[in-house]
């Protein structure tokens, strides 16, 4: 199974040095996506935009130009553990309906992060994005109500900083949906996969280390902020049977 990364780079440059040293021997071809100037380190090749895109019509971007059997939708603040994509390979390779695989993803301070998700309700959205979060814990949306799993199990969905995605399943669904300018368009694709009946694993002895910024989760009113709900009020509008989901 040939693997073929895209990084979508936003004015991260000095992320790319250090993350595309980790990444480049681990697959088998790499599509580096500048969105800005400045995005890349000097000397390193990568597909400039005219104009900057959202995050979902950037990967779409790199899949067009990518042949590999399976897709590695990378942030540029990612660095996986040696063998970590290696892993992910052989338990998609194993697993024909997996359309997705994804890593343990932690902190840099080696803490798990919580990347390992349930698909979003109403009432679980409002207090992530509101005050209420500080007050009103959501054990279960992060998983933190049972024990880490040391062997893969299926999800709902994973975070899309760092995930593989098998061809076959992104051209059945078409892609990732470009109306998402930034967050949620990771979650729609695998909402779409379940409904399709691919399968989604979290395979926890792929490692990935993750410089997760999370500025929604720190602030209440930003651009992001705005971007985040935009992308929350897509998702229900396609799939407005979640609004049943409290």
């Amino acid at each position: 199974m040939k693997v073929s990364a895209i990084v979508v780079s936003h004015g991260h440059a000095e992320k790319l040095e250090q993350s595309l040293p980790a990444l480049r021997p681990q697959v088998d071809e790499l599509v580096v996506i500048a969105n800005v100037p400045g995005s890349v380190p000097a000397g390193v090749d990568a597909v400039h935009n005219d104009d900057a895109l959202g995050f979902a019509a950037n990967l779409n971007r790199g899949l067009a130009l990518t042949s590999g059997d399976a897709v590695l939708s990378v942030n540029p603040d990612t660095f996986p553990t040696p063998g970590a994509v290696a892993i992910l390979r052989e338990a998609m390779a194993t697993r024909p309906r997996c359309g997705v695989a994804g890593p343990r993803m932690v902190f840099p301070d080696g803490t798990l992060q919580p990347s390992r998700r349930r698909f979003p309700t109403v009432t679980g959205t409002i207090v992530r994005r509101t005050p209420l979060r500080k007050v009103i814990a959501q054990p279960r949306h992060f998983h933190l109500d049972d024990a880490p799993p040391s062997e893969p199990v299926q999800v709902d969905w994973m975070l899309g900083g760092f995930l593989l995605l098998r061809r076959a399943m992104l051209d059945e669904l078409g892609g990732f949906d470009a109306g998402f300018r930034l967050y949620g368009e990771d979650i729609d694709l695998q909402y779409r996969a379940m409904k399709a009946g691919w399968e989604r694993w979290y395979v926890p002895a792929a490692v990935v280390r993750h410089e997760h910024q999370a500025e929604t989760d720190r602030r209440w009113l930003t651009r992001r902020t705005l971007w985040h709900w935009a992308g929350v009020a897509r998702f229900v509008r396609k799939h407005p049977e979640r609004l049943r989901a409290l």
